[in-house]
């Protein structure tokens, strides 16, 4: 055996990415979805509980000698910092470890991060492990997606990973109308009701690890790291279990790809995928994550403080308003989900990027002319936040599905922390300035700024998204480990030059 082949492994044909494909929905996939998708219920618990509730932690008797400035400021700040710095950290990780073992650990440090929140008993320590609850969905983020675009068959990709992102704003209505009984001091102690939707939150986390048990590995990953009999075995099980629920054998599968097996990708060849083969792409996921990330870190969250400031909503009833942007929000996702995988991924990413700013651009005029009171702003929102939450979820497919397998999980943890760490960092310091100073025209401008990265990133999507609709991974990008035949071999820096990744396999 040569140098290089101790180094790559056995070279293998094989039919495995085409059988998941084929699969029709079962309860099967349901499974995936429950037991994958629903961690981003606990993001959005989160978040909206800390905007929610930033009032009462400032106040006297919380427990917390901090205040709300530093809530929604460093606390928010460091949150997403958190989850940036984890999304690299565990991303890495996901591709060479593989998938269930890192969403299973992820899950096991956000359960402990915020059980420990709950009994936080001064600033640093709340900073501190609001930090490391970031730093455990940000590896969620990179785990979780590449595991569900995976196992989830092509034709029904699309809208499965909209509508599972999307389910954050499930957990924010949750968090929003926790928080109210939580602000509620007739039912609670100030200093003991926000303690308990932490442990709430890490309560839900346990029932979510408990179930994540019965999710197999991706045979996909499996197959590229030399356990091509464990993919096997996982495919045919799942392939039983389906024809069992149908009644009927399934369709014969089409297409094989042969690669070379290895157990590693080292950083110089991401780089070089990302920045020199798929430079487009790159450009493309960097803007569509710069405006959702600006949009929502940096504007949404600090609703509740843009109806206190300027409508007087008493502070215990701003989570009724949030609770009924966040079923917009959700609803995006829902109803628009299918059109990713019929109408087509170039059409509905760059309409609902263009539309959500457009729309934003419309609200900040009529708020800037006091024609809004608290209702309709929040109507107008919801009108916003429908498209712009469907636009938002489909930066996070985008990540996941136009790069190689090899490369899925680091591809989506650089692109969720570069833009997140620019619209979820600096956005939240910058504009809660602007909103925090009550003067109509720094809002307005807060809101002008995230409508304009909107639409930047939907004139992008335009020229640049990729057509992935119904495809399978491997021939929206093909693996770095595929072994291409003779009569098709072209050299890497041939293929880059024509945008990799489109030749069926």
């Amino acid at each position: 055996m040569t140098t290089a082949q101790a180094e790559t492994g056995r070279t293998v044909t094989t039919n495995i990415p085409a059988r998941l494909d084929r699969l029709p929905w079962s309860r099967w996939h349901w499974t995936i979805v429950i037991g994958l998708g629903t961690v981003w219920i606990l993001d959005g618990l989160e978040v909206t509980v800390v905007g929610n509730i930033a009032s009462r932690l400032s106040e006297s008797g919380s427990g917390l000698p901090i205040t709300s400035g530093e809530i929604t400021g460093v606390a928010a700040a460091l949150y997403v910092a958190g989850a940036c710095v984890g999304a690299l950290f565990w991303g890495r990780l996901t591709d060479k470890w593989g998938r269930k073992k890192l969403f299973m650990i992820t899950l096991a440090v956000y359960l402990a991060a915020t059980a420990l929140t709950a009994v936080s008993f001064s600033s640093w320590w709340f900073f501190t492990f609001r930090f490391l609850t970031g730093f455990g969905i940000g590896g969620e983020y990179a785990a979780i997606n590449s595991a569900i675009d995976e196992l989830i068959p092509a034709k029904f990709r699309g809208r499965v990973d909209l509508i599972i992102n999307g389910s954050f704003w499930l957990g924010a209505v949750g968090g929003s109308l926790l928080s109210i009984v939580a602000l509620n001091t007739d039912f609670l102690p100030k200093d003991v009701g926000w303690r308990l939707t932490f442990a709430l939150g890490a309560v839900l986390a346990l029932v979510i690890l408990l179930v994540r048990r019965h999710v197999p590995e991706s045979p996909r990953w499996l197959l590229i790291h030399g356990r091509d009999g464990e993919a096997e075995e996982i495919v045919t099980s799942i392939e039983e279990r389906v024809e069992a629920e149908k009644g009927r054998a399934l369709e014969r599968p089409e297409g094989e790809i042969t690669i070379h097996q290895r157990r590693s990708v080292s950083f110089m060849e991401i780089a070089r995928t990302l920045f020199a083969d798929y430079r487009r792409r790159s450009v493309l996921g960097f803007s569509l994550f710069i405006g959702q990330a600006f949009l929502y870190n940096a504007i949404t969250f600090g609703f509740g403080a843009i109806l206190t400031t300027f409508f007087d909503v008493p502070t215990g009833d701003t989570g009724y308003y949030f609770a009924v942007i966040a079923v917009g929000n959700f609803c995006g996702p829902l109803l628009l989900g299918k059109l990713f995988d019929t109408v087509g991924r170039r059409v509905m990413i760059s309409g609902t990027y263009l539309l959500s700013g457009l729309l934003l651009f419309g609200t900040a005029w009529l708020f800037d002319r006091g024609s809004l009171n608290a209702t309709t702003m929040t109507a107008c929102w919801c009108v916003v936040l429908f498209f712009a939450s469907a636009g938002a979820s489909s930066a996070y497919l985008t990540v996941s599905e136009v790069f190689p397998m090899e490369t899925r999980a680091m591809s989506i943890a650089f692109f969720y922390a570069l833009g997140t760490a620019a619209g979820g960092i600096s956005g939240p310091l910058l504009f809660a300035d602007l909103t925090g100073t009550g003067k109509v025209g720094d809002t307005v401008l807060a809101f002008q700024i995230g409508a304009a990265l909107m639409c930047a990133a939907g004139l992008v999507a335009a020229f640049l998204a990729v057509r992935a609709e119904r495809r399978s991974l491997e021939d929206i990008a093909k693996p770095l480990t595929a072994a291409a035949s003779a009569a098709s071999a072209v050299s890497s820096r041939a293929r880059s030059r024509r945008e990799p990744g489109t030749a069926a396999v």
